[in-house]
């Protein structure tokens, strides 16, 4: 790790800090650096002092991530609780903070009233990560509800931005990596709470009937490519259940790749490269990831 002049902060600054253990898959290096601001102006003065060269990323629940067994150079950044915020603006809209859950989202929808952000309790991460991923699930993605956000931009500067200009496409924003998303607006419709509660409990029953949620995994795998399923093109290149050292494909769900113990994120890369291959063999569809690598190897 380089010895780097870091700005003084109010938060908390962890050098060489283990990310595996904030991260699903529970494998990976250390950070060289990671911050946990205080506020945003704390993070605006950290940002705007920091050396410009030095990288920075934002973590979330690290629900969509392979974190290489190398560590991740630079800064990482998590929002804690100063940023898990979710109030209600008006009857249809929701100001929340980037690192809420799409749980607390949906929730805080649910005792407000507000319908049609049922789908974001099932997205496994915070406002930030499903912001800039363009997040969806069940026929929804964020591009249908998102109004704006905030994001501080790597110079230490907020701007805000319409959804009209994060280039959303499919699981994709046009977001620069070391822009943080600090907040969100999300628009619903009107709803009554126990109907959204049926939609809420529906989506979570689906999901635990198909997704092996009591695994250390990382959510889907794999983008689906136009016009066909992920799951069903790994599926039929006979990857149910393939094994690389600690690392499986999941046997409940295909496009899942799952830490059986102790396997390393190298195992774990590795092992999607492979059903890559297989599935670009079998079927000539090249799968792109929707899980990001991040590290050095």
């Amino acid at each position: 790790m380089t010895t780097l002049a870091l700005p003084s902060v109010r938060g908390k600054l962890t050098p060489n800090a283990p990310l595996a253990p904030l991260v699903w898959f529970k494998s990976g290096g250390t950070a060289d650096w990671l911050f946990e601001p205080k506020d945003i102006t704390d993070l605006k003065e950290f940002l705007a002092g920091l050396a410009p060269d030095v990288p920075v990323m934002a973590l979330g629940l690290g629900s969509n991530l392979i974190v290489r067994d190398g560590g991740v150079p630079g800064v990482v950044i998590r929002l804690g609780k100063a940023f898990a915020k979710v109030q209600k603006v008006d009857e249809v809209t929701l100001n929340c903070g980037g690192g809420a859950s799409g749980i607390l989202v949906s929730s805080t929808a649910r005792d407000n009233g507000i319908a049609g952000l049922e789908f974001l309790r099932s997205i496994p991460g915070t406002v930030g990560g499903f912001v800039r991923m363009n997040g969806g699930a069940y026929g929804r993605e964020v591009k249908d509800v998102l109004i704006d956000c905030d994001v501080v931009i790597r110079s230490g500067e907020v701007a805000t931005l319409p959804v009209s200009e994060l280039g959303y496409t499919y699981r994709h924003s046009d977001l620069t990596d070391g822009s943080i998303v600090v907040a969100a607006r999300f628009r619903g419709h009107p709803g009554e709470p126990a109907a959204i509660q049926a939609e809420m409990d529906r989506i979570s029953a689906a999901r635990e009937a198909s997704q092996p949620l009591r695994s250390k995994t990382g959510g889907s795998t794999f983008k689906n490519p136009d016009g066909a399923k992920a799951w069903e093109l790994v599926d039929k290149a006979g990857c149910r259940g393939l094994t690389m050292g600690g690392a499986q494909v999941s046997e409940k769900h295909t496009n899942f790749l799952i830490n059986t113990g102790e396997a390393t994120s190298a195992e774990i890369e590795a092992l999607g490269e492979e059903v890559r291959k297989r599935v670009k063999n079998m079927s000539g569809v090249e799968l792109e990831w929707e899980i990001k690598r991040i590290g050095r190897p």
